[in-house]
């Protein structure tokens, strides 16, 4: 069943599609103030004891995110996002049930924030799964920057709704409102339409169950497509080395700006408002951009660019009129990384085969994900024993190496970046990998 050929604002499941997706990255903007609130304010959180709740928060793509692909990729991906969704409202409801109980202790955070990137890792694979059978490959490029966009309008607003929320409920108060945006969204997605064909049982399945050994070649699968194609490689490595330092400087800086610099539970949360305001700009620049540039120069220029600006960033967090300008900085960088972003994804969904793209997805969550619970073990270490500024400097420097396996790439000369060949793909994929 194709997608009817009109656009996407006519295109009915989309737009619920794009809703459920959109009031469920609002109530997360809020979490993401609320959460490491929480910790820091109500439950005194060390630099450490903080950077562990940020590893719990991603642990789940390191240990489970790639057979979570190879599953998905057997399954209707509507349903995962759907119970990912209801479970993660159960999750976060416990936290203000307990604080009114007067029970919320750390462990119980650290295991709401770990249940939750569990769900979380099964939603963006069927997420990203999902979208390229929802709309046409030409409209792509065109999806993803909207939902992009609307996530950064939503977040613009939402982290400081979120401080103006803990500052007038306290933070388990505040997360009751991402409770109800997980609760619309499974909603939302309960209301597409368009019926979802149950994917074609694969060689070497099981009826009821997936056996060992087909699992395993299943998620080899993905690995080889994402790690045997020369550009897929690069971009992957990029965002892996962005992630990894950006994490170690990102688990540390609630600890700098509620912890040592005091302030208010508002001012936190224009940080992440500066940076959604960046990241809205940037989704409506990219197209331009690239335009201008090409593809692949773009990329490289964008990931360059951030890495420069968050780095000049770091002296100037300070309770006095610097850290205007540090968030400024915050915010253009973001202007810049998100054309890497939205190129990098809308790339990767349009060169993997479609009976592919769970494993794709799940391989690059991996990969890209699965690094930052260790960036922010070692931001916690470093805060611990350094100094929580000296582990933002840590993170800021290491974020320059970001660009060096997409600059070392043919993707700096590519002004426009390969589709995938017409067609089924042929079995086994390792040949139709290589780069």
């Amino acid at each position: 069943m194709t997608p009817p050929p009109t656009g996407l604002f006519r295109h009915a499941d989309f737009r619920r599609f794009w809703a459920a997706d959109t009031v469920s990255q609002a109530g997360a903007a809020v979490t993401l103030v609320a959460l490491p609130l929480v910790a820091v304010g109500t439950l005194d959180a060390t630099p450490f004891e903080a950077g562990l709740l940020v590893a719990f928060e991603y642990l789940a793509f390191l240990l489970i995110g790639l057979p979570a692909g190879a599953w998905v990729d057997q399954v209707r991906q509507r349903p995962v996002m759907i119970a990912a969704d209801v479970v993660r409202a159960v999750l976060l409801c416990s936290v203000p049930v307990a604080s009114w109980l007067g029970a919320l202790t750390l462990p119980q955070l650290y295991a709401v924030a770990f249940g939750m990137s569990v769900c979380t890792a099964f939603f963006d694979v069927a997420h990203g799964s999902y979208l390229p059978h929802l709309v046409p490959d030409e409209q792509l490029v065109a999806a993803n920057v909207r939902i992009e966009a609307s996530r950064s309008t939503v977040q613009v607003g939402g982290p400081g709704a979120g401080g103006a929320l803990v500052g007038a409920l306290t933070a388990p108060v505040a997360l009751a409102v991402d409770v109800l945006s997980f609760g619309l969204s499974a909603l939302l997605l309960g209301r597409i339409r368009r019926s979802e064909a149950r994917p074609t049982a694969r060689p070497g399945g099981r009826s009821g169950g997936r056996s060992g050994a087909a699992l395993r070649a299943e998620i080899a699968e993905g690995l080889r497509f994402v790690l045997g194609d020369r550009l897929l490689r690069a971009v992957t490595l990029t965002a892996a080395v962005s992630n990894l330092c950006g994490t170690i400087g990102a688990s540390m800086l609630m600890v700098l700006l509620a912890g040592e610099l005091h302030l208010s539970p508002f001012l936190c949360g224009l940080v992440f408002t500066a940076e959604a305001v960046g990241g809205l700009v940037g989704s409506l620049l990219t197209v331009r951009f690239t335009a201008r540039l090409g593809q692949g120069p773009a990329m490289c220029a964008a990931v360059a660019g951030s890495a420069v600006l968050w780095l000049l960033a770091v002296p100037l967090f300070r309770a006095d009129g610097r850290f205007v300008l540090a968030v400024l900085l915050q915010a253009l960088g973001w202007v810049l990384f998100m054309t890497f972003k939205i190129t990098s994804v809308a790339f990767r969904q349009r060169l993997c085969p479609k009976p592919l793209l769970g494993r794709m997805t799940a391989t690059v969550r991996f990969l890209v994900w699965g690094v930052m619970p260790v960036g922010a073990l070692i931001g916690g270490v470093l805060g611990q024993s350094l100094g929580v500024r000296q582990a933002l400097w840590a993170g800021a420097l290491g974020e320059l190496l970001a660009v060096l396996p997409v600059l070392c790439s043919p993707l700096r000369r590519m002004r426009e970046l390969p589709h995938a060949p017409a067609g089924p793909a042929p079995r086994p994929l390792a040949g139709a990998a290589a780069g």
